[in-house]
């Protein structure tokens, strides 16, 4: 099973909201998902990002992969980092 890590997309037209989430690559892009590790607002000024480091690593350690999207704003978040440096001390 190929696990990701990718946006779900909630709120009203015309005004985003996304739930960061661990899904299978199979499924629908808002369907099922297996856990949430945190969410992004893009409409706020500036942009709000709020993440569950642990889970994420957790995942990104166990083999997920991120979506480009999801990779940008774990990058601006300094998460991507300390996974390279995790894997590298290992």
């Amino acid at each position: 099973m190929a696990v990701k890590i990718r946006l779900k997309r909630m709120g009203a037209k015309k005004s985003p909201f996304y739930r960061i989430v661990v899904a299978d690559s199979r499924s629908p892009r808002d369907g099922r998902f297996i856990e949430s590790v945190g969410t992004y607002n893009p409409v706020a000024q500036p942009a709000q990002v709020e993440l569950n480091e642990e889970l994420v690593l957790k995942w990104l350690n166990d083999g997920a992969k991120p979506s480009d999207t999801v990779r940008n704003l774990f990058s601006k978040q300094g998460i991507m980092e300390k996974f390279h440096n995790s894997k590298l001390s290992k």
